[in-house]
């Protein structure tokens, strides 16, 4: 999301900015919160895939009225099973938030609205519980890797993700783009190496989203990124020379 092109877009109805810490790289918060507070909107952080991500050494999920995590699986912060979590400074949210996670209500029996049935269970938290403990060293393992591809990568095909220096990103993924990226998968699947695309339609342009008339250029940044990236192999267990090889193959290509 440009911060530069959000106020074009508010209009009346706008409640909220919805900022998303994308492949666990802060977005740029203060931007974003000046124009939040000019127009007296809320702030909502996706941090779903940004556990232990710093802005301007500040963990992010803190900036705005709430912020979502995600615990699926293959997130920084996984648990077995699904699970998710909500973080806010507000006393009320909070309450409103464990209401609605149990079907609306507060007192065993009685239900005040219509709520959900979202309670994570035991077996997910002993497990989230237990993992917390390496989060920080798994953490500082994706940066490492991170590391290895930034100085190693040196092919004017690829283009990296930019860090911008006020921001310390956790690399849930490691995004390249490229102009020819179907040539590109099938190079690195022909040396074993099979990348992911995250994500290869932008939500505006999906069937469930049809009915909020957008189409193709609403979204420039977003239509980029769908048709131009990959992801290369990241997590904590890949070993450096396993790194190597993605390195030497991606500057062969």
């Amino acid at each position: 999301m440009d911060p530069e092109k959000i106020e074009e877009k508010i209009t009346s109805r706008t409640k909220a900015i919805i900022g998303v810490h994308l492949y666990g790289q802060p977005f740029d918060i203060e931007a974003v919160k000046k124009i939040v507070d000019k127009h007296k909107l809320f702030l909502v952080e996706d941090a779903a895939q940004a556990h232990g991500a710093l802005y301007k050494n500040t963990p992010v999920g803190g900036f705005g009225e709430m912020a979502c995590f995600s615990f699926y699986p293959g997130k920084n912060l996984g648990t077995y099973g699904e699970g998710g979590g909500i973080t806010t400074n507000t006393t009320s949210y909070q309450q409103h938030l464990h209401s609605l996670r149990n079907h609306g209500s507060t007192v065993r029996y009685y239900h005040d609205e219509v709520g959900f049935n979202m309670r994570m269970g035991g077996i997910e938290a002993a497990v989230l519980d237990i993992k917390l403990k390496y989060l920080d060293s798994w953490n500082n393992r994706r940066r490492e890797i991170a590391g290895m591809y930034q100085q190693g990568i040196n092919n004017a095909a690829i283009t990296l993700q930019q860090q911008p220096d006020f921001t310390r990103s956790v690399y849930h993924l490691f995004v390249i783009t490229t102009d020819d990226r179907e040539r590109l998968q099938q190079h690195l699947n022909k040396h074993q190496i099979f990348p992911g695309m995250h994500y290869p339609v932008s939500c505006h342009l999906q069937k469930a989203y049809a009915d909020l008339g957008y189409k193709p250029g609403d979204f420039p940044h977003a239509e980029y990124l769908a048709s131009h990236c990959l992801s290369l192999p990241m997590y904590a267990e890949l070993s450096n020379e396993e790194v190597e090889k993605v390195i030497e193959t991606l500057n062969i290509f």
